[in-house]
């Protein structure tokens, strides 16, 4: 499974940053692993340099082997929170789009 990160030009992208959400991706979808074969993390701030409620956007694409991709998006007061908002969301959605092909 390959990660790959991309920011806006308001968010700045640091390696350690990246190198905890990889992590905290893998974790979470370890149990996704064989199935998945590449996740995607977008960062934007929605309104530029100015502060605002919920204003950090977090977008996860993941592509799964043999289908289409998937993207969920979550906006919060923090890039770690939107994070945690957008990663709950994707695993939701793996979860189920995985077990009706179960079905099938």
């Amino acid at each position: 499974m390959k990660i790959q990160f991309n920011t806006d030009k308001h968010i700045e992208g640091h390696q350690r940053a990246e190198a905890y959400f990889a992590n905290e991706l893998e974790t979470a979808l370890a149990r996704f692993e064989e199935k998945i074969t590449r996740v995607e993390v977008h960062f934007g701030h929605e309104n530029s340099a100015k502060d605002g409620v919920k204003d950090k956007r977090c977008l996860i694409e993941v592509r799964p082997a043999k289908l289409q991709p998937l993207a969920v998006t979550e906006h919060d007061e923090t890039n770690e929170k939107a994070f945690r908002g957008a990663l709950e969301k994707v695993k939701k959605v793996l979860t189920t789009t995985f077990e009706k092909q179960k079905e099938h």
